[in-house]
Protein backbone atom coordinates (compact mmCIF):
# COMPACT_ATOMS: atom_id res chain seq x y z
CA UNK A 1 0.00 0.00 0.00
CA UNK A 2 1.39 3.65 -1.21
CA UNK A 3 0.81 6.26 0.83
CA UNK A 4 2.16 9.88 0.92
CA UNK A 5 3.42 12.09 4.18
CA UNK A 6 2.78 15.43 3.32
CA UNK A 7 3.56 18.75 4.81
CA UNK A 8 3.40 22.37 3.58
CA UNK A 9 4.97 25.77 4.78
CA UNK A 10 2.95 28.85 3.89
CA UNK A 11 3.13 32.88 4.22
CA UNK A 12 0.89 32.70 6.94
CA UNK A 13 -2.55 30.81 8.29
CA UNK A 14 -5.20 32.26 6.17
CA UNK A 15 -5.36 30.60 2.40
CA UNK A 16 -9.03 32.58 1.93
CA UNK A 17 -7.35 35.83 3.25
CA UNK A 18 -4.61 35.20 0.20
CA UNK A 19 -1.68 34.01 1.94
CA UNK A 20 0.06 31.01 -0.10
CA UNK A 21 2.22 27.60 0.25
CA UNK A 22 6.06 28.51 0.13
CA UNK A 23 7.53 24.68 0.52
CA UNK A 24 5.71 20.96 -0.31
CA UNK A 25 7.30 18.22 1.70
CA UNK A 26 6.10 14.80 0.81
CA UNK A 27 7.89 11.59 1.98
CA UNK A 28 6.55 8.38 0.20
CA UNK A 29 5.01 4.83 2.65
CA UNK A 30 5.05 1.86 1.75
CA UNK A 31 2.29 -0.11 4.01
CA UNK A 32 3.47 2.51 6.54
CA UNK A 33 7.11 2.24 6.20
CA UNK A 34 9.31 5.56 4.72
CA UNK A 35 11.25 4.47 1.70
CA UNK A 36 13.82 6.95 0.38
CA UNK A 37 11.30 8.55 -2.31
CA UNK A 38 10.26 11.76 -1.57
CA UNK A 39 9.03 15.24 -3.02
CA UNK A 40 10.29 18.68 -2.00
CA UNK A 41 10.52 22.10 -3.18
CA UNK A 42 10.46 25.95 -2.65
CA UNK A 43 7.73 28.01 -4.22
CA UNK A 44 8.10 31.84 -5.17
CA UNK A 45 4.39 32.87 -3.07
CA UNK A 46 4.18 36.19 -5.11
CA UNK A 47 3.70 37.77 -1.75
CA UNK A 48 5.43 37.99 1.51
CA UNK A 49 6.54 35.58 4.13
CA UNK A 50 4.79 37.49 7.20
CA UNK A 51 6.62 38.11 10.25
CA UNK A 52 4.98 35.17 12.14
CA UNK A 53 5.70 32.25 9.43
CA UNK A 54 9.14 33.49 8.98
CA UNK A 55 10.00 33.23 12.76
CA UNK A 56 8.69 29.66 13.16
CA UNK A 57 10.05 28.24 9.64
CA UNK A 58 13.18 30.44 9.01
CA UNK A 59 12.07 30.98 5.81
CA UNK A 60 12.55 34.54 4.55
CA UNK A 61 11.91 37.05 1.34
CA UNK A 62 15.12 36.74 0.22
CA UNK A 63 15.21 32.17 0.15
CA UNK A 64 12.04 32.24 -1.72
CA UNK A 65 13.18 34.92 -4.72
CA UNK A 66 13.42 32.79 -8.00
CA UNK A 67 12.11 29.90 -7.08
CA UNK A 68 9.09 28.46 -9.66
CA UNK A 69 5.70 29.60 -8.60
CA UNK A 70 3.43 26.69 -7.83
CA UNK A 71 2.09 26.21 -11.78
CA UNK A 72 5.10 25.77 -12.62
CA UNK A 73 6.08 22.51 -10.02
CA UNK A 74 1.78 21.35 -10.01
CA UNK A 75 1.83 18.84 -12.45
CA UNK A 76 5.13 17.13 -10.82
CA UNK A 77 3.62 16.81 -7.82
CA UNK A 78 0.14 16.19 -8.49
CA UNK A 79 2.25 12.58 -10.36
CA UNK A 80 4.02 12.28 -7.31
CA UNK A 81 0.88 11.93 -4.99
CA UNK A 82 -1.21 10.58 -7.32
CA UNK A 83 -4.02 8.02 -6.21
CA UNK A 84 -2.00 7.31 -2.68
CA UNK A 85 -3.89 8.51 0.41
CA UNK A 86 -2.08 11.94 2.12
CA UNK A 87 -0.89 11.43 5.54
CA UNK A 88 -1.30 14.80 7.32
CA UNK A 89 -0.96 16.34 10.21
CA UNK A 90 -4.15 19.00 10.79
CA UNK A 91 -4.61 17.80 7.55
CA UNK A 92 -7.34 20.55 6.93
CA UNK A 93 -5.15 23.69 7.19
CA UNK A 94 -2.51 22.07 4.66
CA UNK A 95 -5.29 20.81 2.11
CA UNK A 96 -7.27 23.89 2.03
CA UNK A 97 -3.97 25.71 1.24
CA UNK A 98 -3.48 23.27 -1.40
CA UNK A 99 -6.75 22.65 -3.20
CA UNK A 100 -6.44 26.78 -3.43
CA UNK A 101 -2.93 26.74 -5.45
CA UNK A 102 -4.59 24.03 -7.30
CA UNK A 103 -7.82 25.85 -8.39
CA UNK A 104 -5.33 28.68 -9.00
CA UNK A 105 -3.52 27.24 -10.96
CA UNK A 106 -6.70 25.39 -12.88
CA UNK A 107 -5.55 21.49 -11.54
CA UNK A 108 -7.86 19.45 -9.79
CA UNK A 109 -8.41 19.35 -6.41
CA UNK A 110 -7.31 16.82 -3.84
CA UNK A 111 -9.84 14.54 -2.48
CA UNK A 112 -10.33 14.99 1.01
CA UNK A 113 -11.78 11.50 1.62
CA UNK A 114 -8.25 9.79 0.75
CA UNK A 115 -6.45 12.31 3.82
CA UNK A 116 -5.60 10.24 7.36
CA UNK A 117 -5.47 12.99 9.76
CA UNK A 118 -2.91 12.14 12.34
CA UNK A 119 -3.98 14.74 14.89
CA UNK A 120 -7.06 12.91 14.79
CA UNK A 121 -5.82 9.96 15.63
CA UNK A 122 -3.68 11.02 17.97
CA UNK A 123 -6.09 13.24 19.93
CA UNK A 124 -8.24 10.10 20.16
CA UNK A 125 -6.10 7.70 21.05
CA UNK A 126 -4.69 10.28 23.69
CA UNK A 127 -7.38 12.12 24.84
CA UNK A 128 -6.82 15.21 27.23
CA UNK A 129 -3.19 15.17 25.91
CA UNK A 130 -0.98 17.17 23.68
CA UNK A 131 -1.20 16.28 20.21
CA UNK A 132 1.38 18.70 17.89
CA UNK A 133 4.17 17.12 16.34
CA UNK A 134 6.91 17.89 18.68
CA UNK A 135 4.40 16.20 21.69
CA UNK A 136 3.96 13.01 19.72
CA UNK A 137 7.79 12.77 18.95
CA UNK A 138 8.57 13.21 22.45
CA UNK A 139 5.94 10.36 23.10
CA UNK A 140 7.24 7.79 21.03
CA UNK A 141 10.87 8.79 21.69
CA UNK A 142 11.68 9.69 17.88
CA UNK A 143 14.55 12.35 17.53
CA UNK A 144 13.81 15.38 16.34
CA UNK A 145 16.20 17.62 17.55
CA UNK A 146 17.20 18.92 14.29
CA UNK A 147 13.82 20.86 13.97
CA UNK A 148 14.56 24.38 15.05
CA UNK A 149 12.74 25.80 12.75
CA UNK A 150 9.36 24.33 11.01
CA UNK A 151 10.25 22.88 7.36
CA UNK A 152 8.05 20.77 5.05
CA UNK A 153 10.45 18.29 3.95
CA UNK A 154 12.10 17.59 7.93
CA UNK A 155 8.10 17.19 9.11
CA UNK A 156 7.24 15.08 6.94
CA UNK A 157 10.14 12.86 7.94
CA UNK A 158 9.15 12.84 11.13
CA UNK A 159 5.30 13.00 10.30
CA UNK A 160 5.83 9.34 8.72
CA UNK A 161 7.64 7.84 12.12
CA UNK A 162 5.11 9.12 13.96
CA UNK A 163 2.79 7.94 11.72
CA UNK A 164 4.47 3.98 12.34
CA UNK A 165 3.92 4.41 15.68
CA UNK A 166 0.41 5.20 15.54
CA UNK A 167 0.05 2.32 14.06
CA UNK A 168 1.47 0.54 16.53
CA UNK A 169 5.43 0.78 15.94
CA UNK A 170 7.53 -1.47 13.89
CA UNK A 171 6.82 -5.14 14.74
CA UNK A 172 10.12 -7.67 13.83
CA UNK A 173 9.85 -8.44 10.23
CA UNK A 174 8.06 -5.55 9.43
CA UNK A 175 10.19 -4.19 7.01
CA UNK A 176 10.59 -7.62 5.38
CA UNK A 177 6.78 -8.35 5.31
CA UNK A 178 6.17 -4.44 3.86
CA UNK A 179 8.37 -5.75 1.02
CA UNK A 180 6.86 -8.66 0.24
CA UNK A 181 3.46 -6.82 0.29
CA UNK A 182 4.25 -3.91 -2.68
CA UNK A 183 1.25 -3.58 -4.87
CA UNK A 184 2.37 -4.94 -8.38
CA UNK A 185 5.69 -6.37 -7.13
CA UNK A 186 6.95 -3.17 -8.17
CA UNK A 187 10.78 -3.62 -8.10
CA UNK A 188 11.79 -0.24 -7.50
CA UNK A 189 9.76 0.55 -4.40
CA UNK A 190 10.41 -2.92 -3.11
CA UNK A 191 14.68 -1.01 -3.35
CA UNK A 192 12.84 2.31 -1.72
CA UNK A 193 11.69 0.23 1.31
CA UNK A 194 14.86 -1.23 1.71
CA UNK A 195 16.78 1.92 1.66
CA UNK A 196 14.55 3.50 4.85
CA UNK A 197 16.53 5.29 7.01
CA UNK A 198 17.05 4.33 10.54
CA UNK A 199 16.51 5.90 13.38
CA UNK A 200 20.03 7.49 15.01
CA UNK A 201 21.11 5.65 18.40
CA UNK A 202 20.28 7.78 20.90
CA UNK A 203 22.58 6.40 23.22
CA UNK A 204 25.04 9.20 24.21
CA UNK A 205 28.99 8.75 23.94
CA UNK A 206 28.67 9.02 28.07
CA UNK A 207 26.60 5.85 28.12
CA UNK A 208 28.70 3.99 25.94
CA UNK A 209 32.48 5.01 27.87
CA UNK A 210 30.18 3.74 31.32
CA UNK A 211 29.14 0.71 29.11
CA UNK A 212 32.68 -0.10 28.35
CA UNK A 213 33.77 0.39 31.92
CA UNK A 214 31.14 -1.46 33.40
CA UNK A 215 32.53 -4.52 30.87
CA UNK A 216 35.52 -4.20 31.64
CA UNK A 217 34.96 -4.58 35.20
CA UNK A 218 33.37 -8.27 34.56
CA UNK A 219 36.11 -9.43 32.55
CA UNK A 220 35.51 -12.62 30.67
CA UNK A 221 32.13 -13.05 33.05
CA UNK A 222 30.64 -10.13 30.94
CA UNK A 223 27.96 -12.04 28.86
CA UNK A 224 28.34 -9.23 25.85
CA UNK A 225 31.78 -10.72 24.80
CA UNK A 226 30.00 -13.90 24.69
CA UNK A 227 27.71 -13.05 22.18
CA UNK A 228 28.87 -13.66 18.43
CA UNK A 229 29.55 -10.78 16.07
CA UNK A 230 29.53 -8.26 19.95
CA UNK A 231 30.47 -5.15 19.63
CA UNK A 232 29.77 -2.17 21.95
Amino acid sequence: MREIALDTETTGLEALGGDRVVEIGCVELINHVATSNGFHVYLDPGRPMSPEASAITGITDDMLRGKPKFEAVADDFLRFVDGAPLVIHNASFDMGFLNMELGRAKRPPLPLDKVVDTLKIARKRFPGSQANLDALCRRFNIDNSAREKHGALLDAELLAEVYLELRGGRQPGFALAARGAVEGDDPAAQQRVEAWRPRRSRISEGERAAHRALIAEMGDAAIWIKAPGWTD
